[in-house]
């Protein structure tokens, strides 16, 4: 099945299905919620991971999938994340998506494709995407929104966002700062789609300048083009970063619910310039400070300053400890606060609200921060797609929740 072919799967519910969910929609003040918000109500997955053939039609609420390791749960995940700017929930090579057959062997020339039907608050979008088999050298994604080929992710986010939390981000404060930066840019692709390009940009030119200065035979001139578009993207990236953070800070601040108050902050040379000066200004200052800085990164094989330097900060709001000093609950605790911020900040401002991908998150909560996560899940009328292997975990979510089960690739309802 090719990506066309995918999406093409999609279409307007017939009059027996349109009463079904009719009859599934919630009523009074949950109805209004459902206006307001964004959700999957179809998602197809072909070829992708260990999932030969997936179909899923859930409902606006929370969404369970249960299964023994290694069922594909995460590669549900996974396949949403793709339906969103940037490298996914794993930052696999698209070549390692496709399913293999036997003997571990990956066939050439067939593909993975997902799709999916977002229903928002101003009507449903068809998404798909697949990799690029006319070029399979260059690992490229297609994309494609309501039937026409896209020219960059970015169109994907203008249609849908979606946030995550996995097992691997346990250490997320405790490692180093580049990825608290993916994480922090993938919240600001919720407000600034367009963010992944500049990100993309800005990283293949620091690779390049990486590559000639480590070749010691660059033209100054071609350098100089080099670092100036470094520059500029480099403080585009600080002050959509910046501006997220400043407005996110607030909503952590606030002692609500099971989770505890977060601190953020953001450090970084260009972050801490656009506060002294204008963006025009620190371009030509970051720009002067790469030139300087040539036979120095010629060495080390990376660059003194610019967007890839920056670093998320976080803190108890209750006691101003550092997040990588907290305990592993704590950190957990802190990461789902940021999250759930993020989440109202985006229906606040946005208008609705991102999808919510958490992956084995109940089993790392003790009971009244579990119960708390699915209480702010629900009267925030969010989307979230939760795994695990113990049913008893997603108890508290009662009918609120459709549960399906994955066992050995297949997805079967669970009641």
């Amino acid at each position: 099945m090719s990506l066309h072919s995918a999406t093409a799967q999609f279409h307007p519910l017939t009059a027996r299905e349109a009463a079904a969910a009719g009859e599934r929609r919630p009523q009074g003040a949950a109805a209004s919620i459902a206006q307001n918000r964004t959700w999957l109500s179809r998602l197809s997955v072909h070829r992708f991971r260990n999932l030969r053939q997936a179909q899923l039609s859930p409902d606006p609420g929370p969404v369970v999938l249960l299964g023994e390791n290694g069922a594909g749960k995460t590669n549900i995940l996974e396949a949403i994340s793709l339906l969103t700017p940037g490298r996914g929930l794993r930052r696999t090579r698209l070549s390692e998506l496709e399913m293999r057959g036997p003997d571990n062997v990956r066939p050439e020339g067939i593909g993975w494709a997902v799709a999916g039907r977002v229903e928002t608050p101003a009507g449903p979008h068809d998404l798909g995407t697949g990799r690029d088999l006319q070029s399979p050298a260059r690992e490229r994604r297609v994309v494609r929104v309501d039937g026409e080929t896209a020219s960059s992710q970015a169109a994907l986010g203008e249609v849908l966002a979606a946030v995550w939390v996995t097992p691997e981000m346990d250490g997320l404060f405790r490692e180093g700062a580049s990825e608290r930066r993916r994480f922090l840019d993938r919240l600001v692709y919720a407000f600034d789609p367009a963010h992944a390009g500049r990100l993309n940009a800005y990283e293949k030119a620091l690779r390049e300048r990486a590559r000639l200065l480590r070749e010691g035979r660059a033209e100054p001139e071609w350098l100089l083009v080099l670092e100036r578009n470094m520059a500029e993207k480099a403080v585009a990236i600080a002050a959509a970063r910046r501006d997220l953070v400043g407005r996110l800070a607030g909503l952590c601040a606030q002692a609500e619910g099971a989770f505890p108050r977060a601190e953020l902050a953001l450090a970084g040379d260009a972050e801490t310039w656009l506060h002294e000066q204008p963006a025009v200004a620190v371009e030509e200052r970051l720009q002067q400070c790469l030139a300087e800085a040539r036979l120095r990164d010629a060495e080390t094989g990376g660059a003194a300053a610019g967007a890839h330097r920056s670093d998320l900060l976080v803190s108890h709001g209750d006691h101003g400890m550092a997040a990588n000093l907290c305990s592993t609950g704590e950190q957990k605790a802190l990461l789902l606060r940021v999250v759930l911020a993020h989440a109202r900040l985006t229906a606040l401002e946005r208008g609705t609200t991102p999808l919510l991908l958490l992956d084995e998150v109940a089993a790392h909560l003790d009971a009244r921060r579990r119960a708390g996560l699915f209480e702010e899940i629900l009267a925030m009328g969010l989307q979230a797609w939760l795994t695990g292997t113990d049913a008893q975990a997603f108890a508290p979510l009662g009918g609120a929740a459709q549960r399906y089960r994955l066992q050995d690739g297949l997805v079967l309802s669970d009641g």
